[in-house]
């Protein structure tokens, strides 16, 4: 096993995944220890009635921010994988279909909110986060090193990004200011990010890809991504549905204690998408040399989310209350009942991620709005039921049946997504995790 070890260190494949890995992994646990040390100190700060309209607001948004999007993240980094001989025109049609595509859902969002039952001031907030929305056009400077296996890059610019708006919030508290400057923080984010983006793309290429459209790539890129556009918007509402009709059904302090646990619970949810983000060219490669060791890596993928859930979820639903008080503090006393709940919805999540990846590289994108409306239909209705019944516990519970509806259950019944089932049942049951094991040694 020493001996297999230490070979590591001249694998040149491994080595390069592995730094690639690194780096993501670095800015995420960056974030995560922020969000503890800084997102937690602004909640204990604001209290569970503001907090609860800042979480509001942003789940709203969120809603819209997914059909900003387009769904081109991942085919992006496919098509930039696949041709990178035509890497400026595939990053400049994404970068100006983006930037459309926000201004055109900010105008949506301009005829619908008035029609909500939101104050002036909830109102206000929800459009300062969504200019932010103009700025994740540069993405797709993300995605193209990304694509490179160069996570260093990116890392550094949201490291960079994350020390800065710490900062901020910090100076906030301190002063203590008021909500409204909290939720333009979030804009300035956005656009400190989209600065950085474009600074070292400038440095490490040129800037041609701003002048790249091309019609024909239009075309295939919307043909292509047209399913994940809905999928996008249907998975945004029905993983912040939840924190929307509790607000209307019992109001914004229970949206904060919700929200609280929320955000612990999905505090690990970087692991699996750093990791399926990281890994996605290396999956593609298996797929062209050989159709069997594609699906051992993608069977290895779905083991290894279930063992790191399984290590996240146990220790949580014995700790909650003690993570509660301790992080919150006892304004937030109920938020550690609804963390127990919730953090077995990482469980799905996990494998959710890891699948999503597959339909990606099997063209199969259409199947990703049938499984995801079967998961809104069922969070829906669940919350719609259980929520007057339990309160915000109902909801918890309503966000586990919903992911298990939409990722395991719904594929089953569908020949092409079949496959998917049983493997990840494979990984559920650990039935291959002594081979996992193995392999890794």
């Amino acid at each position: 096993m020493l001996s297999k070890v230490l070979a590591l260190r001249h694998h040149q494949g491994f080595l390069k995944y592995f730094k690639n890995t690194s780096w993501m992994m670095g800015e995420q646990f960056l974030r995560i220890i922020a969000g503890l040390c800084v997102g937690i100190w602004v909640a204990r700060y604001l209290g569970p009635e503001k907090f609860g309209i800042f979480s509001y607001a942003l789940a709203f948004t969120a809603i819209f921010a997914g059909i900003a999007k387009l769904g081109l993240d991942g085919i992006l980094v496919r098509e930039l994988v696949n041709h990178p001989e035509k890497r400026d025109v595939y990053l400049g049609t994404s970068f100006w279909l983006k930037i459309v595509g926000s201004l055109i859902v900010m105008g949506g969002m301009a005829v619908i909110v008035p029609f909500t039952s939101n104050d002036p001031n909830t109102n206000l907030f929800i459009f300062i986060i969504a200019t932010g929305l103009v700025f994740q056009s540069f993405e797709v400077v993300e995605f193209y090193f990304q694509s490179q296996v160069m996570a260093k890059i990116i890392s550094i610019c949201k490291i960079t990004q994350l020390a800065v708006s710490s900062c901020v919030k910090i100076y906030l508290v301190l002063t203590q200011a008021d909500l409204i400057w909290f939720v333009c923080v979030t804009t300035f984010d956005a656009v400190g990010l989209a600065v950085s983006y474009f600074i070292t793309y400038w440095v490490k290429k040129n800037l041609a890809f701003f002048r790249k459209f091309d019609f024909s790539i239009t075309k295939k890129l919307l043909r292509s991504s047209w399913p994940l556009i809905i999928s996008n918007l249907v998975i945004m509402i029905y993983m912040r549905v939840d924190q929307i009709m509790i607000k209307e059904m019992l109001g914004e302090y229970d949206v904060g204690i919700y929200s609280a646990a929320v955000r612990l619970s999905e505090a690990w949810y970087f692991f699996p998408t750093l990791i399926t983000a990281s890994l996605f060219p290396a999956i593609l490669n298996a797929k062209k040399i050989n159709k069997s060791l594609y699906y051992s890596r993608l069977q290895n993928l779905y083991t290894f989310m279930v063992l790191v859930s399984l290590a996240v979820a146990i220790p949580v639903t014995f700790l909650n209350d003690i993570i509660v008080s301790v992080l919150y503090g006892p304004r937030f006393s109920g938020s550690g009942d609804i963390l127990m709940i919730h953090i077995w919805a990482g469980l799905i999540v996990g494998l959710g991620i890891a699948r999503g990846k597959w339909i990606l590289a099997e063209n199969l994108q259409v199947y990703t709005f049938i499984f995801l409306s079967a998961g809104l239909v069922t969070n829906i209705v669940a919350n719609y039921f259980w929520i007057p019944i339990y309160g915000i516990e109902g909801a918890a519970y309503a966000t586990v049946l919903a992911q298990a509806m939409g990722t395991l259950i719904f594929p089953l019944f569908i020949k092409k997504t079949r496959v998917s089932f049983y493997m990840m049942i494979r990984s559920l049951l650990l039935l291959d995790v002594f081979d996992f094991i193995r392999k890794s040694l």
